[in-house]
């Protein structure tokens, strides 16, 4: 697979473990943001930074695959609100075209079972965002040939983003809401499927990423007490918890994703099955190995 060229838009926590995978394999892999101290680490980590929006146009012309990760806002998506005319034609140089969405395009069901033919009800704007967003993407392909995949992504954590630290300080609340369930991906592993689907293109695919654990979160909480020989954290009703309107709205919404497409097409085989795996191999990030005294 070497000498391949891939473009992220936005180089962010999801595309950097796309690029720890290709890098090594001899991809060059250019990677956009807006901050000017993060192209100076991409930089050092290999990845060719463009600092954005730049002349996307050039890198373009030199991209066989691109994987776009900008979150919507507003005015849409960030990519097309900057740059449509580059994808509104056809782009017989690409190969694969990644789009990283999220699974909370399918709203609130109770608690039940969603898949990739579920409809798409979002109950929050910035779900309905990216819905159109989606769909923006998805007219472009079928106007002119582009090798699309959407991938749903499941609620990311891994390292950095583990919830070890609230609970080693005390300050962790198991928020507890009858019939939630969240669904949860490994950073590894979206990098794992990406590159699964880069290797086997299915243009007009979209998949979930997840893994096989839906599960209510403060069972997640529950376990990283247990791994860190803590107290379990103090149990409040959903009514009283203090959060932010954002983290509220997370809460508002449950369901349980199916990654069987994924699984299937890809032949993926998860590093991390589920939330039990992950977090033990988080471990070595909040209590590091310490040599035995002789």
């Amino acid at each position: 697979m070497g000498g391949q060229v891939l473009v992220t838009l936005g180089h962010g926590y999801s595309a950097a473990a796309l690029a720890r995978r290709l890098l090594p394999q001899g991809w060059r892999v250019i990677g956009a943001t807006r901050d000017t101290a993060k192209a100076a680490h991409l930089a050092a980590e290999g990845v060719e930074p463009l600092l954005w929006p730049g002349d996307l146009a050039a890198k373009l012309a030199e991209a066989s695959h691109v994987l776009l990760s900008m979150a919507p806002d507003a005015a849409g998506d960030p990519v097309l609100a900057a740059h449509r005319a580059l994808f509104d034609r056809p782009l017989p140089g690409l190969r694969w075209l990644g789009y990283l969405s999220t699974t909370g395009v399918y709203g609130d069901h109770g608690g039940g079972w969603v898949d990739e033919d579920t409809p798409l009800t979002p109950g929050t704007e910035r779900g309905w965002r990216r819905v159109a967003a989606e769909a923006d993407w998805q007219v472009l392909a079928a106007r002119h040939g582009h090798p699309l995949h959407i991938f749903r992504l499941a609620g990311i954590y891994g390292p950095g983003r583990g919830p070890f630290r609230k609970v080693q300080e005390g300050t962790a609340r198991r928020v507890v809401k009858p019939g939630l369930y969240f669904s949860r991906i490994h950073v590894d592993d979206i990098g794992l499927v990406l590159e699964a689907s880069i290797r086997r293109p299915a243009p007009g695919a979209v998949y979930n990423v997840c893994d096989d654990a839906p599960s209510p979160p403060q069972e997640v909480l529950c376990r990283v007490a247990e791994l860190l020989g803590l107290p379990l954290p103090p149990e409040v009703p959903i009514s009283d918890a203090a959060m932010t309107p954002l983290a509220r709205s997370f809460h508002e919404e449950s369901k349980r994703v199916r990654n069987d497409r994924m699984k299937a097409e890809l032949g993926v085989r998860l590093a991390y099955p589920t939330y039990r795996e992950g977090l033990a191999a988080l471990m070595a990030e909040v209590r590091p190995t310490t040599p035995e005294t002789p």
